[in-house]
């Protein structure tokens, strides 16, 4: 990325303040999440005594049904969330990238082929193959992360082939051929970095579809195993309290909510600063 792109970036956080409230809520649950061993309460600590008491100075988002400080627990949780988010991420924006740089790059049959494989994919409902895959796999954090990776590229694929169908024409990437270079090398040198900031966008609202989805199989029942917590396993745990203990619920659905909604408005503010048509409207 060029300096008028990040001139350009830094413009758009300006001018739309949600997207600097957005960007500075997430820098908060990070470090919130990488430094919870910092809080004086153990998540795993059963407390008969204190079990399902509100929210007070002690226990800042009450205790659950065995005691345990929940806030504790929605600290060690977004840690669990945030890390299956980013890390399918990165598996799915390789494969996204890959495939459709290949695809763009050499098009013709090899095109067609990877296509038609993304097309068959996208036709199968993405979550009920999660559930048939985490039933059959070693159930754990990596067994998520793999299946929400392996099974969430194929929209990154289009995105990047469309892009790569139009850097290829390019002039630079013309001359490249012309001289010589390896297939290999002008997609690494001069492909790939021209579509960085569509890969930028695309892997942004990854990131947030894939703590829904490591939400929705928690909530199911599917994710993450006991005594570990995510957002969307205190979700499930808190079904059977919502009229004595309603917090329960509340506080991470509101995590969920808020993270969700801060990376689809921070990858508004990229896609804006990022890409040239929605800059000339």
């Amino acid at each position: 990325m060029n300096h008028l792109r990040w001139r350009l970036m830094v413009a758009q956080f300006k001018q739309q303040k949600t997207g600097l409230v957005a960007l500075i809520i997430l820098a908060i649950f990070v470090l919130a999440s990488v430094f919870a061993f910092l809080s004086p309460h153990d998540p795993n600590k059963l407390v008969v005594m204190d079990r399902l008491k509100p929210p007070s100075a002690a226990h800042w988002f009450g205790t659950d049904d065995y005691g345990r400080d929940y806030f504790a627990r929605a600290l060690y949780g977004g840690r669990v969330s945030l890390s299956v988010g980013f890390l399918s991420m990165i598996i799915s924006v390789t494969l996204g990238t890959a495939v459709g740089t290949i695809s763009g790059y050499f098009g013709g049959k090899i095109d067609n082929l990877l296509m038609r494989i993304v097309d068959i994919l996208m036709s199968i409902p993405s979550f009920f193959l999660m559930l048939i895959l985490n039933a059959y796999l070693r159930p754990g954090i990596g067994t998520i992360v793999l299946i929400i990776g392996i099974l969430s590229w194929m929209n990154i694929s289009r995105i990047v082939r469309a892009e790569t169908l139009s850097v290829k024409e390019r002039e630079y990437v013309l001359y490249a051929k012309v001289s010589g270079q390896s297939t290999f090398g002008i997609i690494m040198k001069h492909i790939i970095p021209s579509i960085m900031p569509t890969i930028i966008v695309s892997a942004t609202m990854n990131i947030a579809s894939a703590i829904l989805m490591e939400s929705s199989l928690s909530f199911l029942g599917l994710g993450v195993k006991q005594p570990n917590s995510s957002w969307g396993s205190m979700l499930n745990d808190a079904q059977g309290f919502i009229s004595d203990a309603p917090y329960m619920a509340i506080f991470p659905g509101l995590l969920i909510l808020i993270t969700v909604l801060s990376f689809n408005f921070l990858g508004d503010i990229l896609r804006t600063a990022f890409e040239p048509k929605v800059n000339k409207r």
